[in-house]
């Protein structure tokens, strides 16, 4: 029996429903391209996306973020560039395409073999990738963001006499100055990272990468850690209520049993009559009793190993961008009107409409501020919680997510060091 021609209109792509619906990644969707069979499809999916296919010049710019993916691939995910990645080889095939467009149809499976349809669809993941880290419009005011969240830091950054490092008011002394082992800064995340990061996270939208810019204090003992954090806040270094609740992590001290003790440690100052420096080693005497008992539970990152121990919070600060060429055009503005009303340049100029140039542009930008006593940053930076190991549960953890259904067609097991 002939199937009536309406049900057409009734197909429904329960994977593309479910990542509409279910809060599931297209990355770990069945089929990462769904009905797409022919050219025309591929440009209306195109235009859908936001990109041109009849402009010459993005299309030329979608066949590089291929070849970047590509060779992204190999770096990474492969043998070939990485010893720890997957040993295979990426078909010819794929190295043949000329048009993007040919490796959409690929990876729909028309007219190719299942093995090259699996591996055009991880080299559109990356892509995909690679379009939103590239695509973030924030990142062309970098220079501006980093030095107005920075400067409100290191105006109270100093070194005194003896080249001590602090955390304080140089010129109030009255204040509270906190010795530091090291402050850092992480000015800009490199691209890789940011791709590997969003290839790990169901997100996957570059917007939602909270530490492309981020600053660390190492303190010198436990407690150092909250009178770092009460100084941001007590300067309005940091603004409470800017912080991103679902961010902030602490698996240094146990804050709610130490705030059931904190009010003794006063009593005792004021009955006894305690010097400063007796009151703050009383303090940290007792400072491991408050530890973080089951830190993995609070642990938000799953590359985040069992030992790692940091406080650390995602702040957003509300960065101001003057338009350097709204300044510009005024200074020309200015010189044609000294030129007068004979010269066609400057009636032009002073007919232009300049209401649609930007003037100031104001957005909250987020960032990370880690805190951490040295004994923990020791403990962070040698064994099964170094900064290297953090990095290749990264990649692995990518790398086994685009490739999902590579491996299991090609039946590989694919472990990383944490399993």
């Amino acid at each position: 029996m002939e199937r009536p021609r309406y049900l057409s209109k009734y197909l429904y792509d329960w994977e593309l429903f479910d990542v509409v619906l279910s809060g599931r990644s297209a990355l770990d969707s069945k089929f990462f391209i769904g009905s797409v069979y022919n050219a025309d499809q591929v440009n209306h999916f195109l235009k859908g996306y936001g990109l041109d296919p009849n402009d010459p010049v993005a299309r030329a710019e979608l066949f590089g973020n291929f070849q970047e993916a590509l060779q992204f691939v190999k770096r990474y995910f492969l043998k070939e560039g990485n010893p720890e990645g997957a040993d295979l080889k990426i078909p010819n095939a794929l190295y043949m395409i000329t048009d993007v467009g040919d490796l959409f149809l690929m990876a729909t499976g028309h007219l190719h073999q299942l093995e090259e349809r699996l591996w055009a669809e991880v080299i559109l993941k990356v892509m995909h990738t690679i379009l939103h880290a590239d695509k973030d419009l924030r990142s062309n005011y970098f220079p501006v963001i980093q030095t107005q969240i920075f400067d409100r830091y290191y105006k109270y950054i100093y070194r005194d006499d003896e080249n001590k490092l602090f955390l304080g008011d140089r010129e109030d002394k009255e204040t509270d100055q906190i010795q530091l082992v090291d402050f850092m800064t992480k000015s800009k995340k490199g691209r890789d990272s940011i791709i590997i990061k969003l290839l790990h996270k169901a997100e996957n939208v570059a917007e939602e990468l909270f530490d492309r810019v981020g600053v660390r204090f190492i303190t010198q003992n436990r407690f150092d850690t909250l009178r770092v954090i009460r100084f941001l806040l007590v300067n309005n270094i940091v603004i409470p209520h800017n912080i991103k609740p679902s961010r902030s992590v602490n698996t240094i001290i146990d804050v709610k049993l130490m705030k059931d003790h904190y009010k003794g440690y006063f009593k005792r100052a004021i009955a006894e009559g305690l010097s400063e420096e007796a009151f703050l080693k009383m303090i940290e005497d007792d400072i491991d009793s408050f530890k973080i008992n089951n830190p993995e539970a609070i642990l938000r990152n799953e590359h985040s190993l069992r030992s790692y121990q940091s406080i650390q919070f995602t702040c957003r600060q509300l960065i101001k961008y003057k338009n350097p060429f709204l300044q510009e055009f005024n200074q020309l503005r200015k010189a044609a009107k000294k030129e007068g009303a004979d010269s066609d340049i400057a009636k032009r100029v002073l007919s232009m409409d300049v209401s649609l140039i930007a003037r100031d542009i104001r957005f909250f930008y987020p960032y990370e501020v880690q805190i951490i006593d040295e004994r923990a940053h020791k403990n962070n930076t040698e064994g099964e919680a170094s900064h290297q190991d953090y990095k290749k549960g990264q990649v692995i953890s990518a790398m086994k997510r685009v490739m999902a259904p590579l491996l299991r067609y090609k039946n590989i097991e694919f472990k990383d060091s944490a399993e």
